[in-house]
């Protein structure tokens, strides 16, 4: 199977279908898809409702009021769909806040000339991200190539996996998905905090993030605060973390402390589930054991937090 018309409609599908050398045939990709950089030039499929320039506290309150309703946040730009021709559509049945909803994907493909494949993805775990890459190469004639990918990527992976092996305390991590108000971390993020050599103290391995207090997160005593907003850069990260700098429980909290907060870029890594994880992956642990983990190739490239008891951004 060859020359086929590609779109996607994920970021991270976007990354999966450049990952497996399939970028010449990606024709079109969502408002949100910007990795590789080329892809930012490509026609775009999708429109959110969100502003862009709304609080975390605002975008909370309008996700949960969407999805009470029923109502979509992305949508689909069917006349560029249409002109695409795709033949091949990617998209995901597993979050509705993060990407057009699946049924719409599969109304609008009914209607586009050719009736265009759907591949849907939904992984919960890192194998499952893994096994999506093989979807998306069996469903675009590359089966070969995402098995040698995925290969590369597991034995990186392992290499994290031996690494941590020689760890002597596993640190309490809080690895949190949003700040205002804070969510734990879900689906394969826990699984990476314990491959990196830490014990995620809230999120839970296999199923979505929650909604928490601050009071709850003291609870548990974490002594290392990993900051990943879904969807932000550091830099909008770091108005949410500066935010939180009169705040008493915030104060309290082992890793805060102890200056054991670190925050990453919440919208290329962890968030996406791609190739990327097992960057996010080394990212996270050097941060907990910077003696035992190397620097990953990443380079961290953003300037120092505004107040003193956050430790140095990475990723």
């Amino acid at each position: 199977m060859t020359g086929l018309r590609i779109v996607s409609l994920l970021p991270s599908a976007t990354e999966i279908i450049c990952a497996l050398g399939l970028e010449s045939q990606l024709v079109g990709v969502t408002h949100e898809c910007d990795y590789p950089p080329f892809v930012r030039d490509l026609p775009k499929v999708t429109h959110t409702l969100i502003p862009t320039d709304a609080t975390s506290a605002a975008i909370d309150a309008l996700v949960r009021e969407h999805l009470r309703s029923a109502r979509a946040l992305y949508t689909l730009d069917m006349p560029t769909l249409e002109a695409l021709q795709p033949d091949l559509i990617v998209t995901q049945a597993l979050c509705d806040v993060c990407a057009v909803a699946a049924d719409e994907v599969e109304s609008a493909a009914c209607r586009l000339p050719g009736a265009p494949r759907v591949v849907n993805l939904e992984p919960q775990t890192l194998t499952e991200v893994f096994d999506s890459l093989l979807q998306v190469g069996e469903a675009a004639g590359c089966r070969a190539k995402a098995e040698q990918v995925v290969a590369a990527l597991r034995a990186r992976v392992a290499a994290v996996v031996e690494r941590s092996a020689t760890v002597t305390y596993r640190p309490r991590v809080a690895l949190l998905e949003w700040l205002h108000p804070p969510f734990s971390c879900g689906h394969w993020s826990p699984e990476l905090v314990h491959l990196a050599g830490g014990e995620e103290v809230l999120g839970r391995p296999g199923v979505p993030s929650r909604t928490l207090t601050w009071e709850a997160i003291a609870a548990v005593q974490p002594e290392v605060v990993f900051v990943a907003c879904c969807g932000f850069s550091v830099e909008r990260t770091l108005e949410d973390v500066e935010q939180l700098a009169v705040h008493p429980v915030w104060q309290s909290l082992p890793a805060v402390r102890q200056g054991r907060v670190y925050i990453t870029d919440g919208s290329h890594y962890f968030s996406r589930p791609g190739p990327r994880l097992v960057e996010s992956l080394e990212i996270l642990a050097h941060a907990l054991h910077p003696t035992v983990h190397p620097q990953p190739a990443v380079v961290p490239a953003v300037a120092s937090p505004a107040w003193p008891t956050v430790a140095t951004a990475v990723g």
